[in-house]
């Protein structure tokens, strides 16, 4: 029994210190620029725009609002206006008799933003991205394989929205990833100036590393690390 606990404790300590390492390591990529980079790849290594697409399909985000669907719901809109013959495809999931529901508020969103209602169609059945892809390779009776589509959604969820669409027959694939644009504004500023308490450490007006970028890149390393566990997974299932 005492060996076995031994040897329980020891793994556990084994845990612990790899999480440490793990977290160390981390914690010095987020002062670099390789999380923005992973996340760059994700959203722009296969996408690309070559034609003028027949659908827009717009994959699901979170709820409405949420900063998915609502950057989505942006970049769709800017796309419907580039292609105005394309009809628009909303691959969510909800109730289409309910007004309230993500899909029919995201399809409000484009309305109130220019887009004719009448070219606005839904796949509200699938509910992740490999299920989604499979309703639309026969949508309302037709066969949209050898039709050239334009995928938005986010950039950690380009790579894998492709190859979903690619593996189960699509040929004429064009993508717009989702990025979020960086504020032009000189965002520093004078610690002196503004008063309040004066502390014992350095200031850091000037320092967009620490009050942003560190912040920002330890949120593209869990976002980026979500994604490779699931493109792991969709390659494992052969969904990709």
């Amino acid at each position: 029994m005492k060996k076995l606990l031994s040897i329980v404790i020891k793994s556990v300590k084994r845990v612990v210190f790899a999480c440490g390492i793990i977290f160390l390591v981390m914690l010095g990529l987020s002062f670099t620029t390789a999380p923005y980079y992973a996340l760059h790849w994700l959203g722009t290594s296969l996408s690309k725009l070559t034609e003028k697409p027949d659908y827009i399909v717009m994959l699901s985000g979170g709820g409405m609002p949420s900063k998915s669907n609502l950057m989505r719901a942006y970049f769709t809109v800017h796309a419907a206006e580039s292609f105005p013959e394309s009809q628009i495809i909303l691959s969510i999931p909800g109730k289409l008799t309910d007004s309230t529901s993500t899909p029919k508020l995201v399809a409000k969103e484009l309305e109130k933003k220019g887009i004719d209602g009448n070219r606005i169609l839904f796949e509200n059945e699938g509910t992740n991205t490999r299920s989604q892809v499979l309703n639309l390779k026969v949508f309302e009776g037709k066969i949209l394989t050898d039709e050239p589509i334009l995928i938005v959604t986010s950039p950690e969820h380009m790579r894998r929205a492709i190859l979903c669409f690619r593996k189960v027959g699509f040929t004429h694939i064009n993508a717009l990833p989702a990025f979020e644009h960086a504020l032009e504004a000189n965002l520093t500023f004078n610690d002196e100036k503004l008063g309040g308490n004066r502390l014992p450490m350095p200031d850091i007006g000037d320092n967009k590393t620490i009050r942003y970028q560190f912040w920002n890149h330890l949120k593209y390393e869990i976002t980026v690390t979500r994604e490779w566990a699931a493109l792991a997974y969709y390659k494992l299932r052969g969904w990709i």
